[in-house]
């Protein structure tokens, strides 16, 4: 399947991406004071590590130990029964002094973290510029946990502290982020590169759950005006010698100028790199779109639902799928749609086409290769994508008194349900939404009302269900009020279900007409009675006045004195009934009484009176009745 030609592809990828990030690269750093010995005194500079958290705005002071073994920081300094926690409590906090090589730089970092270490400083092994020291590709069990800052300083200077250290010294160092983001004025600027792909492992895992976490916070600072917020999608172009190639097709759209890597590495299934792209496509003119309507932060909605109800696993990450989220959100989808455009047109695509321009680095802040990146004010944000590691770059970035309340209090809430419902199912006439404000934005989940249980998926269907349901809008079911009488289809005493009540026929659910009795000839069809159909029942009358319509029996009895004559008839016949039935009964046991009396006797008499003949035994027999009567 990836012969020669499909390999030689890659090389060509690989080589025109390196190329890029050589040239643009640009290292995000901080400044690291050296407070003592005196010989040191100074400002330097060194690289901050994109893990952790980097402590934007701000200044962490501590002192700066060399460990006697595991220098490289590779194993758990628990081994060697070294721990970089103060001595006393609130003491100054302890920075430790590692060698590069051997391992990940995030190993180093969490071993330091687990020992007790406020910081952690990595000495260069070589004579070179200062470079980023980034998170693997592998070995990221730890990556997420990593919560203390990591920063790169020059072997030169750390070949100085660690003489420093051995000498006995005490080493003090000021780390110092507060000018490590420009904040020019009242409002920052940030773009976050990221991808719609959810099959990517961890880093995809990561983008996740920062959409999720962030989402409530970005939107709170994007509608009062405090940040203006742009995302962007990373794509590629398919060389034009392997522009026909089928692996160029199933990655790129628009005969190649667009492409993405294939999201399970795997080109015989699943989906490929140019559904990713679309997908991303989708996700720009979402933004695009919100943004003329004056709400860009309906990009966070979009991402956030478009990841849960549309994932790859489920089959689901489509074109209709996407169409369904953006019209919850309240966007118009056939704006959405000529945004996107045609992906096979041989031609270019105004908005991928700005967002490979904007790929390219610009003043201070270098080529976006990385995903995900987060740029703040045209610098690229390095460290952990966190909720409170952001928030704490982003105000950062704000001119001093200018910051928003927010940068001030981590208590923060949005009530996103107040516009358009968050997407989420509304019953208005009852005022019943599956819109739940959260801290951290909104969830579509069907509600509890006074006890009652809604199911359903919560964005388009939510329906009561259980005891006591047809108290909320009726359970759903059918309902109608004439001449002050109300009919409903549902009941209480089964959990779901809607069933038109007798008298009516129908679904229940849109509609019960009335049966027509009378018409159908289903009652009143006694000798002259009339009959009246009324709205779920009817009226049976007799053609007499002086006669009384039983319902129970359809026919009409005389109210006057036959009603007496008929009952004590009716009287007799059940007291003569007894009489004969009591006769019956005391016949019956005479007859058997006797007939038992007269076997016993035969039984008897034979013993003492051997009978001669059948004839005899007749007489004797006679005899006998004659005597017990």
């Amino acid at each position: 399947m990836r012969g020669p030609a499909w390999r030689a592809l890659l090389v060509v990828l690989a080589l025109a991406l390196a190329d890029a990030a050589a040239g643009r690269f640009v290292v995000e750093k901080n400044s690291i004071q050296v407070t003592s010995p005196d010989e040191l005194k100074g400002k330097y500079e060194c690289a901050i590590g994109n893990f952790g958290v980097p402590q934007y705005g701000g200044t962490l002071h501590g002192w700066v130990e060399y460990p006697r073994t595991n220098r490289k920081g590779c194993q758990s300094f628990d081994q060697f029964d070294i721990s970089f926690k103060p001595k006393k409590a609130g003491g100054r906090p302890n920075f430790v002094l590692l060698d590069r090589g051997e391992c990940f730089f995030t190993i180093k970092a969490w071993n330091a973290q687990n020992a007790g270490a406020a910081a952690v400083l990595v000495v260069d092994d070589k004579s070179e510029p200062l470079i980023t020291m980034d998170n693997p590709e592998e070995g990221k069990e730890h990556l997420e946990n990593i919560t203390i800052p990591s920063v790169l300083i020059t072997k030169k200077l750390g070949d100085q502290l660690k003489k420093s250290a051995e000498a006995g010294d005490m080493l003090s160092v000021l780390l110092d982020w507060r000018e490590s983001l420009p904040h020019p004025d009242e409002r920052v600027e940030y773009e976050f590169w990221t991808n719609s792909n959810d099959e990517c492992g961890p880093k995809c895992d990561m983008q996740m759950d920062f959409v999720k976490s962030f989402r409530g916070t970005a939107q709170v600072l994007e509608k009062k005006g405090y940040t203006q917020f742009t995302p962007h999608y990373i794509t590629w172009y398919c060389p034009e010698a392997f522009v026909t190639s089928k692996q160029c097709k199933s990655q790129c759209i628009n005969h190649g100028r667009y492409c993405a890597p294939d999201p399970e590495q795997d080109f015989s299934q699943g989906y490929d790199g140019k559904d990713v792209v679309v997908q991303n496509l989708h996700q720009i003119c979402a933004f695009k779109i919100a943004n003329e309507t004056g709400k860009p932060w309906l990009w966070w909605d979009y991402v956030h639902d478009f990841a849960l109800r549309c994932p790859m696993k489920d089959k689901k990450y489509t074109h209709d799928c996407a169409s369904d989220v953006i019209k919850s959100l309240g966007l118009d989808v056939e704006k959405v749609n000529k945004c996107v455009g045609d992906p096979d047109a041989d031609e270019e695509n105004e908005i991928l086409k700005a967002e490979q321009d904007a790929q390219i680095g610009h003043g201070k802040r270098g080529d976006v290769t990385i995903l995900p990146t987060l740029v703040i004010n045209s610098r690229q944000y390095r460290g952990k994508l966190d909720k409170v590691a952001v928030l704490k770059a982003i105000c950062s970035g704000f001119e001093e008194t200018t910051e928003p309340a927010i940068c001030l209090s981590e208590d923060i809430q949005t009530n996103e349900c107040l516009d358009n419902n968050g997407g989420c199912w509304l019953d208005k006439a009852n005022n019943v939404t599956a819109c739940k404000d959260t801290f951290r934005g909104r969830v579509c989940e069907c509600p509890i009302v006074k006890g009652v249980k809604f199911v359903g998926d919560g964005y388009t269907h939510c329906e009561a269900s259980g005891i006591g349901r047809c108290e909320i809008g009726n359970g759903g079911c059918w309902q109608d009020t004439k001449d002050g009488k109300t009919i409903s289809a549902c009941s209480n005493e089964v959990s779901e279900g809607c069933k038109c009540p007798a008298g009516f026929k129908g679904d229940g659910v849109k509609s019960c007409e009335d049966i027509d009795e009378c018409k159908d000839k289903l009652f009143c069809q006694c000798k002259g009675c009339s009959c009246k159909n009324t709205w779920g029942s009817y009226e049976c009358s007799c053609g007499d006045e002086k006669m009384l319509y039983m319902r129970e029996h359809d026919t009409c009895i005389s109210k006057e004195g036959t009603t007496a004559t008929v009952g004590w008839s009716f009287l007799w016949v059940i007291f003569l009934g007894l009489v004969f039935a009591g006769v019956g009964a005391y016949a019956v046991y005479k007859y058997r009484l006797r007939s038992y009396m007269d076997s016993e006797i035969r039984a008897i008499m034979a013993q003492y009176m051997p009978l001669d003949n059948q004839e005899g035994a007749n007489q004797q027999h006679h005899v006998a009745h004659a005597d017990d009567i």
